[in-house]
C-alpha cells in the first residue's frame, strides 16, 4: 500500500479471517499447540514450522492467490522476500497452476532460496534496497499480480486463521506472543482473537536490533528503520521491513504492546525449542518463545501461546546454534507498551 494515511483504511475482520480459514483448508495445515513442558505449565508453542513450505506464511499466500481473478491469476504472481513469504506464493501458485517470480536479497539464506527455486518459482537475487523496485519491474513486463509480503488483506486474513486455531486448541488461553515484521502475521491473529475473545492479549515481539515497530507504539507514529540498522539481528526475516501501513492499522487499534529480545535470548529459545518439543525453529520464528522465557515475570503474562512462525534455517547455522556453549545473559525489556 503507498499512502501513510490510515483514517480511510478498512481493517480486516473475523469474518474475512473466517472466510480464508474455510478457503485455506484444504491447502494448509491446522498446525499443533504444543506444551513447552512440565516446568512451564503456562506456556504452549503454536508450530505453525510444520506448514509444508516451514512458515505461516503459507496461509496468507495461499489466500491472496485465491481470491484474484482468474484472469488476474493467468498471468502469474510476483513477490518480494527474504524467503518464507517467496516460498508460500511459490507453493501457493505451483498449486494454482501458474507461474510465480520471487525476488529476493542478494544475502537470503541458501537453503530459503533453493527452497523457493523446488516450487518452481524463478527467483531473481538483488541488493535488499531494490527488491521493490525490482518486483515493480517484473510486474511491468510480465503482466504478474503482485502479493505483498504482509500489507495487504487478503494476506493478512489468511494469517490470521492462526488466530482462530490457537483460541479452538487452547480454551483459556490469557496470551498470545507473536513475531513482528512486516506486521502482517499479529495484524491477522488480533483481528481474530480480538474478534472472539476481546480479553485475550495480543503482543507482539521483535529483536532490540529491529523494534521500529515498539518504537512506534511508544511514540504513537509508524516509524522505519534503515536497513542497515536492523540487518545485525540474527532474525533475518525480521530485518528488512518496517510495519506495514495496513499492519500498523491494525496494530494502534487492537495489539495490546510490544516485547524486545537480545539476540542472545533469541539463540537460547532455538535451543530451547529444540530440546523441549522437538521442533526445529529458524531465529525470527523463536523470537516469541524468547520473550516468554526471559520474561522476568512470567506469571503475569497467564496461559500462553508462543507462536513459532517459520523453520527454515541453514543447516549449518542453525547447528551452530544448537552446539553454541555460552550465549552471555539472557535478557528482555518487559514492559509491553500500551495502545
Amino acid at each position: 500500500m503507498d499512502s501513510e494515511s490510515t483514517d480511510d483504511l478498512r481493517l480486516v475482520t473475523l469474518q474475512d479471517v473466517q472466510a480464508a480459514a474455510a478457503r485455506i483448508a484444504d491447502s494448509c495445515l491446522r498446525t499443533p499447540v504444543l506444551s513447552a513442558g512440565v516446568d512451564l505449565p503456562r506456556l504452549w508453542l503454536k508450530a505453525d514450522s510444520l506448514q509444508p513450505t516451514g512458515a505461516f506464511k503459507l496461509r496468507g499466500a495461499t489466500n491472496a492467490v485465491a481470491v484474484l481473478d482468474a484472469e488476474v491469476r493467468a498471468r502469474g504472481v510476483v513477490t518480494h522476500s527474504s524467503g518464507n513469504h517467496g516460498q508460500a506464493l511459490a507453493c501457493a501458485a505451483a498449486r494454482a497452476g501458474v507461474t510465480c517470480t520471487v525476488v529476493m536479497p542478494e544475502e537470503s539464506v541458501a537453503a530459503k532460496v533453493e527452497a523457493t527455486r523446488a516450487w518452481g518459482a524463478t527467483v531473481e537475487l538483488v541488493a535488499t534496497a531494490e527488491r521493490a523496485s525490482t518486483c515493480a519491474a517484473v510486474a511491468e513486463r510480465t503482466g504478474a499480480a503482485f502479493v505483498p509480503p504482509f500489507d495487504d488483506p487478503s494476506v493478512i486474513a489468511g494469517q490470521g486463521t492462526v488466530g482462530l486455531e490457537i483460541l479452538d486448541q487452547l480454551p483459556g488461553v490469557e496470551t498470545v506472543l507473536v513475531p513482528v515484521g512486516g506486521g502482517g502475521l499479529i495484524s491477522g491473529i488480533a483481528a481474530a482473537v480480538k474478534g472472539l475473545a476481546p480479553h485475550v492479549r495480543v503482543i507482539g515481539v521483535e529483536p532490540e536490533l529491529a523494534a521500529d515497530a515498539a518504537e512506534g507504539m511508544t511514540t504513537g507514529r509508524r516509524t522505519q528503520w534503515p536497513l542497515e540498522r536492523t540487518t545485525a539481528t540474527i532474525a533475518d526475516g525480521l530485518r528488512g521491513s518496517s510495519v506495514g501501513v495496513l499492519n500498523w492499522a491494525h496494530l494502534q487499534a487492537h495489539v495490546d504492546g510490544i516485547l524486545t529480545v537480545a539476540e542472545a535470548d533469541i539463540v537460547a529459545a532455538v535451543r530451547a525449542i529444540a530440546r523441549r518439543v522437538r521442533l526445529v525453529a529458524e531465529p525470527s520464528g523463536a523470537v516469541s518463545t524468547a520473550a516468554y522465557l526471559a520474561h522476568p515475570d512470567r506469571d503475569s503474562l497467564g496461559r500462553t501461546v508462543a507462536v513459532v512462525s517459520g523453520g527454515n534455517v541453514d543447516p549449518a547455522a542453525y547447528a551452530g546454534m544448537l552446539n553454541t556453549s555460552s550465549l552471555g545473559a539472557a535478557r528482555t525489556d518487559p514492559r509491553a507498551v500500551s495502545r
